[in-house]
């Protein structure tokens, strides 16, 4: 689905300045996958404070109630509001390997 929409981001780099742009963005969710069973789903740690516990609780919980699904826990690397090369690499190597993805945040 393709909606013409205003977006606003406040850049943690840009102080207080607000960046927005007006232009046509796809917001088609993924689509869901019909069972858990034997799929791969990574964890990814954001690294804001608190997601690497957070994920290994998860990773716990995947383990006790769904043992068929393999999960992989991953640290995004560099900062956690902030995208580069590495990032690039690390959901390259989720889209090929793996079924699902969940970010984790904590605070």
């Amino acid at each position: 689905m393709k909606s013409t929409k205003k977006i606003y981001a406040i850049s943690p780099v840009s102080g207080d300045k607000v960046l927005s742009k007006s232009e046509e963005v796809d917001f088609s969710p993924a689509n869901r996958l019909s069972t858990l069973e034997g799929k791969t789903v990574y964890l990814v740690d954001t690294g804001f404070g608190g997601s690497a516990y957070f994920m290994l609780a998860l990773q716990k919980w995947f383990s006790d109630y769904y043992p068929t699904v393999r999960t992989v826990r991953k640290r995004k690397p560099g900062n956690v509001f902030m995208e580069d090369e590495n990032c690039e690499k690390l959901w390259k190597e989720i889209s090929e390997k793996g079924d699902a993805a969940i970010l984790g945040v904590a605070g």
